[in-house]
């Protein structure tokens, strides 16, 4: 939609010959932004609620640089995944307000605060080397607007670590696990509570986890119910799939 037409849906909204609920509905499939390297969806907030997330991986310093500043000129909040530290310095470089999570491997910028959903979503892994893909999920769901609390190094080679967070992590409305080796650490949490489970593998362990298909397999065949498991080290995914329910049981649908 060009200004011409912009301007003319506000003029029909303005005389009442569009209900703002039309001019939104016509706002959300709105077209992208071609920078041609990239096609940008600014509207992708209104269609799902968070706006698009700028995956560093295989794209240079320059192009992420200039998605970050395309975004915010539209008033969107920004996440950026799988930063390598060239990306991060660049982004630091060019957007000094911007937050740089280390473990997360991930930059943040807040240019308007996301609304702040009740109830906690409990970010849970197995050990110390799960927390960089866990911490991609945390920071995700953050960014969304979900209060998260960090559960980490509890797995299953010491039941009595995850059994003393038992209550915390049953007080959460949805739960995160992250696991690698056997992946075991999501169906001893799904046996112990009553609220839903997002499993990530992740591709820590040994040569016979196979970087990451041993506890994906497992935590496909969990025998305990309520367990949705995601791609390998997918801890971005987990955080959008909680927020999705956490807003559902805030009684918003975007």
């Amino acid at each position: 939609m060009d200004q011409s037409k912009l301007a003319e849906l506000l003029e029909s909204v303005a005389n009442g010959a569009t209900s703002p609920d039309e001019a939104a509905e016509r706002l959300r499939t709105l077209p992208f932004e071609d920078l041609g390297f990239a096609k940008l969806d600014h509207h992708r907030h209104l269609r799902q609620g968070y706006p698009e997330t700028v995956y560093a991986e295989g794209k240079t310093c320059a192009q992420v640089v200039e998605i970050v500043q395309r975004m915010r000129d539209h008033g969107s909040n920004v996440l950026v995944t799988r930063c390598s530290q060239e990306v991060i310095e660049a982004v630091l470089a060019a957007h000094p307000d911007a937050v740089h999570h280390v473990d997360a491997r991930a930059i943040t910028i807040e240019v308007t605060p996301p609304e702040t959903l009740a109830g906690y979503i409990a970010v849970v892994c197995a050990g110390t080397s799960d927390i960089p893909i866990a911490e991609e999920a945390a920071v995700t769901a953050e960014s969304m607007g979900n209060e998260v609390r960090r559960l980490y190094d509890i797995g299953v080679a010491g039941l009595h670590r995850i059994l003393s967070k038992r209550e915390e992590i049953n007080g959460a409305n949805v739960i995160i696990c992250c696991a690698g080796m056997e992946g075991a650490l999501a169906s001893v949490t799904a046996g112990l509570v009553d609220k839903p489970i997002i499993a990530v593998p992740t591709s820590v362990g040994y040569g016979a986890s196979f970087g990451g298909v041993a506890a994906l397999l497992t935590m496909l065949n969990s025998c305990a119910s309520g367990v949705t498991v995601v791609n390998i080290d997918n801890g971005f995914g987990a955080g959008v799939n909680a927020t999705i329910i956490n807003r559902l049981l805030n009684g918003s649908s975007s």
